[in-house]
């Protein structure tokens, strides 16, 4: 759930659009555009969204927070494929104590989203699959994870990964905001048709339930890729079902989580309505927010979503669209141009002034890097493979010297990065013999 003034600004710049009509069939080489009544939408959107910026001035993509950046070391390399591999042999360990994820607990005091347990599912997979030390026993924990997530998932009932219904942790921003929910609830004598069995299953329009429901259904594709289980595909695909039923939302960042979990389960499955709903989604919930021109260009206008951490959640979910629509398909140019655009707009600061976030932009720079390692233009006008170069310098600097760098899903991702890397992306020097383990998965 978002901070209730988080989105103030945005709040008249999307109407609630339902996305729940009836897919049109759609074939996987040929995306349609988008109808009528979405396109006058769209262009009511993109006039409002003018006249803000407008309204802003200078103060348009300037986060509500100031960034912090976190310098490059001048003389950091990049762990070593060996390191890599044992870096991460403490991490199970450490997940075991940290598993708070149990089937049949009481979500009314719990003060833990989903996304945790969303983020050990995907370090077990990638870690697995990089055959990282301790991989396995990460496997194990990300399977006693992912049942936890169907757990919930059952016990909301309506397809969604919920919310816990829990007013434990007011100073936490995401507890915070669903406690102020609950409360108006309540007070409206509505509280039932928002909670099921200690969690939230309907946000009334703000959105933020798409946030866990879209990491925890891409990871659980992720195991579904790998293990063939079909409790993991049925589970995602209530999550996408949802989703793709969902109207948009004020908060350009909650749509793109729908974005993310759409697009990746049309990768999975090739049913085609999940991506026309991604397409939907992206072009009139996403990329209308996006400065264009100015001093600023490529990032989001509004404070909110200018922060750092938001703007590369919007990336990743932007990339995940990219990969699977065809190369010269107008709607692959439209997402192209605005993931060049928003790219470069943050790349730019690993070059610079230093790290403006971790976890996201690691986690974004290596799936570029990957899926986009063919079209060299790309990378080279987005400077992605000069910010990943400096991002894992810092990160391994730190792991060098016993500190945890990332989250769980992360640190797997780069630590698998690394190990399974064709040729280092600079040389490496002698180092001391210390390795890192991993943190609890980090609340955005």
């Amino acid at each position: 759930m978002r901070n209730p003034t988080a989105t103030l600004l945005l709040a008249p710049l999307i109407a609630v659009i339902p996305l729940a009509r009836p897919a049109t069939p759609l074939a996987p080489a040929a995306p349609s555009a988008l109808d009528d009544a979405t396109s006058r939408e769209l262009a009511a959107i993109r006039e409002k969204v003018a006249r803000a910026t407008a309204k802003l001035g200078e103060k348009a993509g300037l986060p509500e927070v100031p960034d912090k950046f976190q310098p490059i070391p001048p003389d950091a390399r990049w762990l070593t494929a060996a390191e890599a591999k044992h870096a991460f042999a403490k991490a199970p360990a450490k997940l075991e104590t940290l598993r708070w994820w149990k089937i049949g607990l009481d979500p009314t005091k719990l003060d833990h989203a989903l996304r945790e347990p969303a983020s050990v599912v995907s370090c077990g997979v990638h870690a697995q699959g990089a055959g990282l030390d301790g991989g396995e026993r990460a496997l194990a924990l990300a399977r006693e994870a992912a049942d936890f997530l169907i757990w919930a998932q059952t016990q909301g009932g309506t397809g969604v990964f919920p919310f816990p219904a829990s007013t434990g942790k007011e100073n936490d921003r995401a507890f915070a905001a669903a406690a102020g929910f609950l409360k108006k609830a309540a007070q409206a004598g509505k509280l039932d048709e928002f909670v099921h069995n200690g969690w939230i299953v309907d946000d009334h329009g703000d959105g933020g339930l798409q946030f866990d429901n879209g990491e925890a259904g891409v990871a659980l594709l992720e195991l579904y890729e790998v293990s063939h289980a079909p409790s993991y595909l049925e589970s995602a695909r209530k999550a996408a079902d949802w989703a793709f039923a969902r109207p948009l939302s004020p908060n350009w960042n909650y749509n793109s989580f729908s974005v993310y979990l759409l697009a990746k389960f049309f990768a999975v499955t090739h049913e085609a309505k999940y991506l026309t709903a991604a397409i939907d989604k992206a072009r009139v919930g996403v990329i209308p927010g996006q400065l264009t021109d100015g001093p600023r260009a490529g990032r989001w206008l509004d404070a909110h979503n200018a922060r750092p951490a938001y703007h590369y959640i919007m990336m990743r979910a932007l990339a995940e669209l990219a990969t699977v629509l065809p190369n010269e398909s107008p709607e692959r140019i439209e997402v192209m141009r605005a993931l060049r655009l928003g790219l470069r707009a943050r790349n730019q600061d690993f070059l610079g002034v230093g790290a403006p976030n971790e976890d996201k932009a690691m986690e974004v720079l290596v799936f570029v890097n990957r899926r986009f390692a063919e079209e060299k233009d790309f990378l080279r006008e987005t400077l992605s493979v000069e910010a990943l170069d400096a991002l894992a310098k810092l990160v391994s600097s730190q792991s060098l010297r016993g500190r945890d760098p990332l989250g769980p899903r992360e640190w797997s991702l780069f630590l698998e990065y690394v190990a399974t890397r064709a040729t280092p992306e600079s040389p490496p020097k002698a180092a001391p013999d210390q390795t890192s383990s991993v943190p609890a998965a980090r609340r955005r």
